[in-house]
């Protein structure tokens, strides 16, 4: 059993208008939100074997601080340029290739794609992912090749404003 969990990258900062949107840091609350959602999912005995990320600045920092939380070393995060505003098909390509000796996947991604996402793979539908929010679906496969043709089982979503 594998399981996978898709992350939007938390709240992002609008401080700079004249800012590339690749390059847009976290705000204070997206700093705060990160590390509180990844102890949530802590707190629930949920694990992650494998750090999947856009390489934009605002999703990165989002999986460092899960990757703190989890105490994973920030070197062990995978970039994948193809994730900076994904559409679903790219999340398929890249959830294909991950290592079948990682059990339990994260992928730090972006809107709208993420949501469409979520929703393609169960029955579970969800209008949108909020920021630093976790879609998360378990899959009984040996190898994440398979991911896209087998049964997705929906397991939670959750979003730091559901907690308050």
């Amino acid at each position: 059993m594998k399981t996978l969990l898709l992350i939007r990258h938390a709240k992002s900062s609008w401080d700079d208008p004249a800012q590339n949107d690749f390059d847009r840091p976290l705000n204070a609350r997206g700093v705060k939100d990160a590390p509180m959602m990844a102890q949530r999912l802590m707190d629930k005995k949920v694990k992650i074997d494998a750090f999947i990320s856009s390489p934009a600045k605002r999703a990165k920092k989002t999986c460092a601080l899960f990757m703190d939380a989890f105490r994973a070393e920030e070197n062990e995060m995978i970039l994948q340029s193809q994730l900076y505003l994904a559409e679903p098909a790219e999340f398929f390509d890249t959830i294909s290739k991950i290592d079948a000796g990682f059990q339990h996947a994260a992928i730090f991604s972006h809107n709208n794609g993420i949501t469409e996402f979520a929703n393609q793979l169960s029955t579970a539908r969800i209008d949108n992912m909020p920021t630093c929010s976790v879609f998360a679906v378990k899959v009984d496969i040996a190898n994440w090749a398979d991911f896209k043709k087998a049964k997705k089982e929906f397991w939670f979503f959750d979003y730091p404003k559901l907690g308050s």
